[in-house]
C-alpha cells in the first residue's frame, strides 16, 4: 500500500479506509454497470477491496465509514455472484495533485453519509426520537411513554454524538417537568468536522454552536454539519451530513422540544451496547421514571380534575377542565393518538396552553423526519405492553387499568 502523503493525515486519522475506497474505484471505473461474468475484473477488485478492509479492521473499528464499505462489499459480493476465494489485483492508483493526501481527496464524498453508500448498496433505514412536553418521549424504536426524569439525563450517546437533556418543575412542588436545557455534542470526525458543542436553555435558542460558529469548523468537510435558523428564538435545525442526521430543536413557551432523525447504523454506533449506560431515545425511561398517563387521564375523565399516582402530589392547575382540555387539544390535533392524549394531560397538569402547541410541533417534526409514514401516529400503550404492540383504538382507558391492577395481582 502507497503511504499517504500527508504524514499529519496519518496521525490524526490511524483508519485507512478512504485509501481502500479509492483503490477500489479507481480499479473499478466504468465498470459498476457490468455483472460478474461480463467484468470478471470486478470481482477481483472487490475481494482486493475485502482485504483491505480486513488489514485495517483493527484501526477502524468504531468507524462509520468503515462499517458502511463491510456492508457494501457483502452486497456487491451477492449482487454479482462474486466468490470471495480467488485473485485480487492491484489497484491502479490515482495520481494526487502535490501535496494532497488519499484521505482529502475523499473527504467530501465521505462527509456525505448517503453518498458515502455505493450506489449498488442499498439505502441506510432512517429511525426517529423525539422529547417535548411534560416531557413525553419516543424512542427510535417507536415506544411512545411519559416520565418524570427529572434532572439531567442522557437523550442519546453513541460513537459521533451526545445529547443530553434537563427537565426542571414546570411548578413549585410539582412533579410535571419539562426540558429547561439541552445540550449536543458532535463528536470530532475524520476529514469532516471538529468537536462542536451546541447548547440551549429556556428563553436562549442560538443559532450557532458554544464557539460562535455555524459549521463544522476548519476541516475540509466543515459544511457537512450546519446550523439554520428557521424562526429566531424559536426553531433551529442541525444537519449533520456525515452521519446523515438531522436534528430539531424548539422553544415552546419556556420550554425546549427535540427531535432526531438518524440512521439506525449510527443509532447502533456504541463500543459496547450491552454495558452502555441508559440512553432514552434507544432504551427509554427507567420503569420507575415512567407515568402511566392512561390512567390518570381516565381519573381526568371521571373526575374532573388531573391526578398523578404517587404520594403527596400536589392538586393540579383548574385552568382546564378534562371537557376544555380536549376541546382545546382538538383545535390542533384531530387525531385521538398519544400526540392529542399527551396534550390533554399536559394542560390539565400545568394549565399552560404553550404545552398544546409543543405537541403539535412534536407530530409535526415527526411528520418531516419519521421515514415511514404509516406510523406517524401511535396509540394507546401501557407499560405492561411490550414495545410495539398497541392497544385496539377505542379500548376504554378503565379497561388496561384494570389489566394493569391484574398483572400485578398476577406476580404477586
Amino acid at each position: 500500500m502507497v503511504p499517504p502523503h500527508d504524514h499529519s493525515s496519518k496521525v490524526t486519522s490511524p483508519c485507512k479506509i478512504l485509501k481502500c475506497n479509492s483503490e477500489f474505484w479507481a480499479a473499478t471505473s466504468g465498470s459498476h454497470h457490468l455483472g460478474a461474468e461480463e467484468a470478471p475484473e470486478f470481482c477481483t477488485a472487490l475481494r482486493a477491496y475485502a482485504h483491505c478492509t480486513r488489514r485495517t479492521a483493527r484501526t477502524c473499528r468504531g468507524d462509520l465509514a468503515y462499517h458502511s464499505a463491510v456492508h457494501g462489499i457483502d452486497d456487491l459480493m451477492v449482487q454479482h455472484n462474486c466468490s470471495k476465494d480467488g485473485p485480487t489485483s492491484q489497484p491502479r492508483l490515482r495520481t494526487l495533485p502535490p501535496g494532497d493526501s488519499q484521505e482529502r481527496s475523499d473527504s467530501p464524498e465521505i462527509c456525505h453519509y448517503e453518498k458515502s453508500f455505493h450506489k449498488h448498496s442499498a439505502a441506510p433505514n432512517y429511525t426517529h426520537c423525539g422529547l417535548f412536553g411534560d416531557p413525553h418521549l419516543r424512542t427510535f424504536t417507536d415506544t411512545f411513554q411519559t416520565c418524570k426524569v427529572q434532572g439531567a439525563w442522557p437523550l442519546i450517546d453513541n460513537n459521533y454524538l451526545n445529547v443530553q437533556v434537563t427537565n426542571t418543575p414546570v411548578l413549585p412542588g410539582s412533579s410535571a417537568t419539562a426540558t429547561s436545557k439541552l445540550t449536543i455534542i458532535f463528536k470530532s470526525f475524520q476529514e469532516c468536522v471538529e468537536q462542536k458543542v451546541y447548547q440551549a436553555e429556556m428563553d436562549e435558542l442560538p443559532a450557532a454552536f458554544v464557539d460562535g460558529s455555524k459549521n463544522g469548523g476548519d476541516k475540509h468537510g466543515a459544511n457537512s454539519l450546519k446550523i439554520t435558523e428557521k424562526v429566531s428564538g424559536q426553531h433551529i435545525e442541525i444537519q449533520a451530513k456525515y452521519i446523515g442526521t438531522t436534528i430539531v430543536v424548539r422553544q415552546v413557551g419556556r420550554y425546549l422540544t427535540f427531535a432526531v432523525r438518524m440512521p439506525e447504523e449510527v443509532v447502533n454506533a456504541v463500543e459496547d451496547r450491552d454495558s452502555q449506560g441508559l440512553y432514552l431515545c434507544l432504551r427509554g425511561c427507567p420503569a420507575n421514571q415512567q407515568i402511566d398517563f392512561q390512567a390518570v387521564r381516565s381519573a381526568q375523565a371521571t373526575e374532573g380534575r388531573a391526578r398523578r399516582k404517587g404520594p403527596s402530589l400536589p392538586a393540579p392547575p383548574e385552568a382546564f377542565t378534562y371537557e376544555t382540555a380536549t376541546a382545546k387539544c382538538r383545535e390542533k390535533l384531530p387525531v385521538e393518538d398519544l400526540y392529542f392524549q399527551s396534550c390533554v394531560f399536559d394542560l390539565l397538569t400545568t394549565g399552560d396552553v404553550n404545552f398544546m402547541l409543543a405537541a403539535y410541533y412534536a407530530f409535526e417534526d415527526v411528520k418531516m423526519l419519521h421515514s415511514n409514514k404509516d406510523k406517524l401516529h401511535l396509540y394507546e400503550r401501557t407499560r405492561v405492553l411490550s414495545p410495539g404492540n398497541t392497544a385496539p383504538m377505542g379500548t376504554h382507558p378503565a379497561l388496561w387499568v384494570a389489566l394493569l391492577c391484574l398483572c400485578w395481582l398476577c406476580l404477586l
